[in-house]
């Protein structure tokens, strides 16, 4: 169907899109459990809330898993490799998304208020934590994980997790976190009327500032203080390569490159200093449903501008560049990429219908009345 390099970069491609799927589909539920704390103040406000993601959290987590998946499956040594650098980082996402099941289930079963508050803020820390924790992970992959290989291929990391936690990977993990409350805010107040509405329009116009002033921030930080990573010698794409066998440089300016050598890619982050503010506007205006379009245009400009930065790599190595990640010698065979791509031109589509379809059927306002009509069947 394809050759291999052509594979190589399709994948690549394919996984950007899963990640943007998640960040936008899993990205404005986990939004709305971000904000739920300082937006509904009362107890119906809150069942609001909870109730206008209700019905489709769970099945928004299709995105997460299938980029999970597909990590494992068309990159393995990054599948490994993450999980032994970043493993304390995956295990509190891990950790703050078990609020979530527990919480959208649990919360309103019992009338108690410190039961249903304590649950409130369970939410809060399944919705706020793990963008927060994705950007610290995409902030460390631009200044590179100290990982290498052994000579039977095993991946070893020599940082800690509190190394994770260095000024560009936080100011990273400002720029996820408000991405992720602008997509929830522009679809709560897309979902609801009233006061919770004038409250979320008006933590939109929050996220959306911040959400601009820090893109900016971090990529001006990329553009003259990070050592960025290149390839120093000729790929083939089409060959089977392994960690080490290309050289690898750091040098100030690399992840530049690619907007360089293609310059229409300056649309990517384009997307994001656009979109976050026509999303807070169309917001204001009332125009919620363009104003959730255009976030998520925000959302998307912002990863995809990660990505094409990066590219060729993946997870760079800054303890031993010359095993860095590279879209070139981290991936599987020619016939696994193959049989998941088929797999994917398969389901992709399905899960695209049948979001569409159940977000068509469940759309509309979620008030007050309603809550108090299914009292004892709503979230």
């Amino acid at each position: 169907m394809f050759d291999y390099e052509t594979l190589k970069i399709v994948w690549w491609v394919l996984v950007g899109v899963l990640l943007i799927g998640f960040a936008i589909m899993d990205g404005h539920d986990m939004g709305v459990g971000g904000l739920l704390p300082f937006v509904a103040r009362t107890d119906v406000e809150r069942r609001i809330a909870i109730n206008s993601v209700g019905p489709h959290w769970d099945g928004n987590q299709v995105w997460f898993i299938t980029a999970g998946g597909a990590i494992f499956a068309a990159w393995p040594l990054v599948y490994s490799a993450a999980f032994s650098g970043l493993y304390w980082a995956m295990l509190c996402v891990l950790w703050s998304l078990f609020f979530r099941p527990v919480g959208f289930d649990y919360r309103s079963k019992l009338e108690d208020p410190r039961w249903r508050s304590a649950w409130d803020w369970g939410l809060f820390a399944g919705g706020f934590l793990p963008p927060v924790l994705f950007g610290v992970a995409f902030g460390n992959l631009l200044q590179g994980v100290p990982f290498s290989f052994d000579e039977r291929m095993v991946s070893t990391e020599s940082g800690s997790f509190w190394q994770l936690l260095n000024p560009f990977a936080l100011l990273s993990g400002v720029v996820s976190s408000s991405m992720i409350l602008l997509q929830g805010a522009t679809y709560l107040a897309h979902r609801t009327e009233g006061d919770i509405q004038g409250r979320t329009i008006r933590a939109a116009t929050i996220a959306a500032a911040v959400l601009v002033a820090t893109f900016a921030a971090a990529g001006l930080w990329v553009a003259t203080g990070i050592e960025g990573y290149s390839l120093a010698g000729p790929v083939d794409g089409g060959s089977v390569l392994a960690p080490g066998a290309v050289p690898v440089v750091r040098r100030a300016g690399a992840w530049l490159d690619n907007y360089r050598r293609v310059p229409w890619m300056i649309v990517l982050p384009a997307l994001t200093f656009v979109g976050a503010p026509l999303a807070a506007w169309l917001a204001r205006v009332g125009r919620t449903g363009l104003a959730f379009v255009a976030s998520s245009l925000a959302v998307t400009g912002v990863i995809a501008t990660a990505g094409a930065s990066m590219f060729p790599f993946v997870m760079p190595s800054s303890s031993a560049p010359a095993y860095s990640l590279t879209a070139w010698n981290a991936v599987s065979s020619r016939l696994t990429l193959e049989i998941m791509l088929w797999v994917a031109v398969v389901f992709v589509p399905v899960i695209l219908l049948y979001t569409a379809w159940a977000y068509r059927v469940m759309r509309g306002k979620i008030t007050p009345a309603y809550v108090r009509e299914h009292e004892h069947s709503a979230y």
